[in-house]
C-alpha cells in the first residue's frame, strides 16, 4: 500500500509523462465554429449556447482571423457593476456560498443587450496560436501564463482546430 503522498506522487508523474507525450493535434477539436466580426452580442450569445461552447474565433468577411471571442468577453461588456472586478479576484465567488438568492434576486442578474454592440466591439484581438506538433507541455503553459481557456491550433496559416482546457482536463480525467 501506498502512502498518500507516493500516490499523489506516482499520479502526478503519469500525468506530465502522458502530457510530455502528446502533442497540440493530438487532443485538439478539430470541428471549430467560428463567428464573424459583424454579428450582434446577442446572435453570438445565442450561437454559444446552441453550440455548446464558451467562445470561438473571430473571422472576417474572408475568412481571415482577427481575434478570439468569449462568454466572458460578453460579461465583461453586459454586466452592470462587475466589470471592475479583477477576474482573478474570487472574493464575489466566495460571497455566493451558501447565500439563497430569491427569485428577484436571480432576475436582477439577468442584462438586456444592447444590439448596436458587435463582437468586433467586445472580441480580444490577440490569438494565442500553435501548431498541431507543439507539445501539450508547451500549450499548457502559454495557457496558465496568459490567463486563457483555449488556443487556435494552426498549420502554414490553415485553421486546425483548438485546444480548449476542457480538452487538457480530459486528457488528465483519463
Amino acid at each position: 500500500m501506498y502512502s498518500d503522498a507516493t500516490l499523489k506522487e506516482r499520479t502526478s508523474s503519469v500525468i506530465r509523462s502522458d502530457f510530455a507525450s502528446k502533442k497540440a493535434g493530438d487532443v485538439m477539436s478539430r470541428k471549430v465554429e467560428t463567428i464573424p466580426l459583424d454579428w450582434s452580442v446577442q446572435r453570438l450569445a445565442t450561437f454559444l449556447v446552441d453550440h455548446d461552447i464558451s467562445g470561438a474565433p473571430v473571422v472576417d468577411e474572408s475568412g481571415q482571423l482577427c481575434g478570439m471571442v468569449s462568454v466572458t468577453d460578453i460579461v465583461r461588456q453586459t454586466g452592470s457593476g462587475l466589470l471592475d472586478l479583477d477576474p482573478r479576484d474570487d472574493a464575489f465567488y466566495k460571497g455566493l456560498v451558501d447565500c439563497a438568492l430569491s427569485r428577484e434576486e436571480m432576475r436582477s442578474f439577468h442584462e438586456s443587450v444592447d444590439e448596436t454592440i458587435l463582437v468586433s466591439d467586445i472580441m480580444t484581438p490577440v490569438v494565442f496560436e500553435v501548431g498541431s506538433e507543439t507539445p501539450l507541455t508547451e500549450v499548457a503553459d502559454a495557457m496558465v501564463k496568459g490567463h486563457i481557456h483555449r488556443v487556435v491550433v494552426s498549420d502554414n496559416g490553415r485553421l486546425k482546430g483548438i485546444v480548449s482546457a476542457l480538452d487538457l482536463l480530459s486528457l488528465i480525467a483519463k
